[in-house]
């Protein structure tokens, strides 16, 4: 297995993986990033994220997706937007080792968090990052907007 930085040409593999985590996370129809937005978003002069991919004889079974954000309380993050691995390649050891290279990304760029979202049943995801030594924040919640939502409160103004 090689894990190994993300490049233009690995992005139609990586909306395949984008687009099976979809469907493990019964969302099957919400994923509307194509190919193009992630090359311009991954690949351009200031990316908006980078990935690492691991690889098994030229085949791409997993990746993990991340980018930077700024705390008010400890500076510079990272933030681990999705970590894939192909069905019939977990338990090969690919999730651990694209999670052992984010851990070393951090530690390299000097950010003084690393964070990301489980879903509550995810039970495996959840005893693997407790084990891990990763702490799950039980009193926050994880809150967002979605498009419709923007909308309807820009609506009200």
């Amino acid at each position: 297995m090689i894990i190994r930085k993300g490049q233009k040409q690995d992005m139609p593999a990586v909306l395949e993986l984008i687009k099976e985590l979809a469907i493990f996370e019964k969302e099957p129809n919400a994923v509307v990033v194509t190919e193009s937005d992630l090359v311009r978003d991954g690949f351009s002069d200031n990316p908006r994220f980078y990935t690492f991919i691991a690889e098994v004889d030229d085949e791409i079974i997993g990746m993990a997706l991340y980018y930077y954000r700024f705390s008010t309380w400890k500076g510079r993050t990272i933030h681990l937007e999705d970590l894939i691995v192909k069905e019939n390649s977990r338990g090969t050891g690919a999730g651990y080792a694209l999670y052992s290279e984010i851990m070393k990304q951090g530690k390299k760029d000097n950010v003084r968090r690393i964070e990301w979202n489980v879903l509550d049943w995810n039970t495996p995801a959840i005893d693997f990052y407790n084990k891990s030594g990763a702490k799950l924040l039980e009193d926050w919640r994880v809150v967002n907007m979605d498009e419709a939502g923007i909308n309807a409160f820009l609506a009200k103004k």
